[in-house]
């Protein structure tokens, strides 16, 4: 029997499997999380999230399919990952501010008893509404930025600040459910058994 294997430390994506019932271990890559020079936003992701699943599933030595993701958000064609530092936090919130932008997620599994590996990618639109100097301030010092694509959680305290959103929910947590449905059921895992 193969094991489901998250190759994530990510709370979010381990909540959103919970909620599905999943019984799942996480495995935490250990992958280079630099974005590749020349690769447009989809592609970057994909590729990320591979090379996380391949790290994990290089360290197991049991039946499993290895669950990859990576979170970016692009807005104006400019990737922007995890924030290195508060400042950084507060320029990316001041940029998105008020504007639409894409948030991409790269999803991939990979299967070490056959070999076999499948990839794709979610994209969803966010707007967010206008965000005074002091609030960005305010909600940078709660610590929430860090560690989140574009320095905001969707299900988090920034949750205030969104317009609307135009796609998948889950993808802006981290973990676009129904593409990671349609790819585990072709490599034989169904999520409701």
């Amino acid at each position: 029997m193969k094991r489901l294997v998250l190759a994530s430390g990510s709370p979010r994506r381990q909540e959103i499997l919970r909620q599905l019932g999943v019984e799942f271990q996480v495995m935490q890559s250990h992958a280079d999380e630099t974005f590749p020079k020349g690769c447009l936003p989809g592609q970057a992701a994909v590729l990320m999230a591979l090379q996380k699943a391949r790290d994990v599933i290089a360290r197991i030595d049991f039946p499993a399919v290895v669950i990859g993701a990576d979170t970016i958000v692009v807005l104006d064609r400019e990737i922007m990952g995890k924030p290195a530092d508060a400042r950084q936090a507060a320029e990316m919130i001041r940029k998105l501010s008020g504007k639409e932008h894409a948030v991409i997620t790269g999803i991939a599994a990979a299967d070490n008893t056959n070999g076999a590996e499948l990839t794709d990618y979610q994209t969803t639109i966010v707007r967010m509404k206008s965000i005074s100097p002091d609030r960005i301030r305010k909600y940078v010092a709660t610590g929430e930025p860090y560690d989140k694509a574009g320095a905001y959680a969707i299900q988090g305290k920034a949750s205030v600040f969104i317009d609307s959103i135009n796609g998948c929910y889950f993808n802006v947590v981290g973990l676009p459910v129904t593409k990671l449905d349609s790819m585990l059921r072709s490599m034989g895992i169904d999520l409701f058994e």
